[in-house]
């Protein structure tokens, strides 16, 4: 794009483009137009747009270059770019950069409810209880922080990474309590996930039956309940989920019919995995190449090799029928 084009944009226009040639050809293309922006044009929205390029690609020195640069123009709604600062450096493990950067942030009074969470989230994945516990006392004391469901979740996750199980479980129950309407179905089918991490079967079965009481059925239920019975090695339970589903209204995801196939070579259940692809052959659904490879892969590991290879050219020439 020419200079006189980017003049005919306002610097809102530039940024959203500057985003989208990140995502859609890389970073060191988005460097490049970013270049060639006009020098009277630059400003916040388009510092923040290239630091969201940066964060999104981790490349956390050229980051922290143009946060100063941010810094120094004091705008109004700086409380987004600290936030993307803060995720960055939870993803890169700079704990100590993130804890100044969110004392500063307290010091500005500029913290929001994606702060505590962003930072909530580092503490469990970093596996320290202590700070998360210390943190999430302070959320539910804080009307700025947002307590809900995945806040609670996100304990439990914390907790299921060092083993305490009830803990664990205590959070689950919390998160559960916390849905509305809007969020019902996406945590019933999180914590449903997280309850077969702990091997929790009553409880998976208890938030299925919600999620089939709530309106419409959607495949990405199907797909936690599916997975959790497979985690769960339930293979009678997996077998009844996939009828329902194929009887239901919801449209065909081979994801649903790829995963049971994992599953049934995951058991060693050879002859089910061929006799279900070829059910789904005969009622003219259309396979992807994952379809053949997972077979493929399943019978490389028992080694039977002739199968391997005849399914695996199946899966190389991407053969749907």
């Amino acid at each position: 794009m020419s200079n006189n084009s980017k003049n005919d944009l306002s610097p809102g226009d530039i940024a959203k483009r500057l985003n989208l040639i990140s995502k859609v050809h890389g970073l060191e293309q988005a460097e490049k137009f970013f270049k060639g922006i006009p020098e009277a044009k630059i400003g916040f929205k388009i510092y923040a747009a290239l630091l969201n390029c940066y964060a999104e690609h981790k490349s956390l020195e050229e980051a922290e270059v143009t946060m100063e640069k941010i810094k120094k123009l004091r705008p109004v709604h700086m409380t987004v770019c600290y936030n993307m600062m803060l995720k960055l450096y939870a993803q890169k493990g700079k704990h100590e950069k993130l804890d100044s950067l969110m004392q500063e942030m307290k010091e500005k009074d500029i913290c929001n409810g994606a702060t505590y969470t962003i930072r909530l989230n580092a503490y469990a994945n970093s596996r320290d209880i202590e700070g998360m516990e210390k943190l999430l006392m302070q959320m539910e004391a804080d009307p700025v922080a947002t307590v809900d469901w995945y806040t609670y979740a996100t304990a439990a996750n914390g907790y299921m990474k060092v083993g305490i199980v009830e803990k664990a479980s205590e959070m689950m129950k919390k998160s559960e309590n916390s849905v509305n309407d809007q969020t019902r179905r996406t945590a019933y089918e999180s914590l449903l996930t997280m309850h077969a991490a702990i091997g929790n079967k009553d409880e998976v079965y208890r938030l299925w039956n919600r999620c089939k009481n709530l309106r419409n059925s959607f495949n990405s239920s199907y797909l936690c309940m599916l997975s959790s019975l497979v985690k769960l090695d339930d293979i009678d339970g997996a077998e009844k989920i996939l009828q329902e589903w194929e009887s239901g209204n919801t449209r065909f995801d081979i994801r649903i019919p790829n995963l049971m196939i994992t599953a049934y070579c995951k058991w060693g259940l050879f002859d089910k995995a061929e006799a279900y692809i070829k059910r789904l052959l005969d009622d003219g659904k259309e396979l992807d190449g994952s379809t053949w490879d997972r077979l493929s892969s399943a019978y490389h590991t028992d080694n039977a090799m002739e199968k391997a290879v005849q399914t695996l050219k199946k899966a190389t020439l991407g053969i749907r029928r």
